[in-house]
């Protein structure tokens, strides 16, 4: 069977034993902690961490691969659009310019630029693991639980948790409704060309568009006959309660971001400067 993407995936690991309301903190924490610095020394450590994590999670690196090999293009695109609009971004940031080679005008390379990139680069690999990690070792119902019990309320917290129940749900409706136009005759192997695949590929819209709308329409009759937000607040099933482990967790992800920001700022500069 296919793997499916960004679904949860049970393991019997200390990650998934962790509340969800841990998980979320600890995510946010994580988050704060490699957006507002630019310390390669900090990022570095945050890599190395968040390796560690994913090791201890015991989840497959082939489980999460499309979606890492999809952000990893973007984040090509991304380097690529910084130094075409801004390629002495670095030489500006850190006060020197170390010209590696010329190629034209203003464009030139130097080992500032690409010190900078690195260290965005680095955020992604710190960040979008991280919130990978959190979406398949997080049960929808029970993320639904944590944020109404941060104080979302649970109307909001339930549609959250039925977007990423829904993913899994787009992905099957896709194979299937693939598997049947293949059998009607439609070619989308490697044997067609690309444009003709493109084109095959596109007449899976609509029925998957319209296979979308009537689950809608289904789920939400479904909840109205049930009288789904009668009630100011309501429990949950899978809600679990607070451990050991969740508290000195949520007490490690404090000191990395409180040790973090101190490293980050403590020179009055977020940027870490080798040069």
């Amino acid at each position: 069977m296919a793997v499916e993407m960004l679904s949860y995936i049970n393991r019997a690991s200390p990650v998934h034993q962790l509340t969800g309301v841990t998980k979320l903190l600890i995510f946010i924490m994580w988050s704060t902690s490699a957006m507002l610095t630019y310390d390669t020394r900090v990022l570095l450590f945050l890599l190395l961490l968040s390796i560690t994590i994913f090791v201890v999670s015991k989840v497959k690196l082939q489980e999460i691969l499309f979606v890492l090999l999809f952000i990893l293009f973007f984040l090509v695109l991304n380097n690529i659009a910084i130094y075409i609009f801004s390629p002495q971004e670095g030489v500006k940031i850190y006060g020197s310019s170390h010209v590696l080679f010329e190629i034209a005008g203003r464009y030139n390379l130097t080992t500032e630029q690409l010190f900078y990139q690195f260290n965005i680069t680095l955020k992604y690999f710190v960040v979008i693991p991280a919130a990978l990690l959190f979406i398949v070792t997080t049960h929808p119902s029970e993320f639904a639980a944590s944020l109404n019990r941060i104080g979302i309320p649970y109307k909001i917290s339930y549609a959250v948790s039925l977007a990423l129940r829904y993913i899994p749900d787009i992905q099957r409706d896709f194979r299937n409704i693939a598997q049947s136009q293949q059998a009607r005759g439609m070619d989308l192997s490697k044997k067609e060309k690309l444009f003709t695949r493109v084109k095959n590929s596109a007449s899976i819209i609509i029925p998957l568009i319209l296979s979308s709308l009537d689950r809608i329409e289904v789920i939400s009759n479904a909840m109205e006959l049930r009288g789904f937000g009668k009630n100011k607040k309501r429990t949950w099933y899978s809600s679990k309660p607070f451990k050991l482990a969740d508290y000195l967790t949520i007490i490690f992800g404090i000191c990395v971001l409180v040790g973090s920001l101190w490293l980050t700022f403590n020179d009055g500069d977020r940027f870490y400067n080798p040069f």
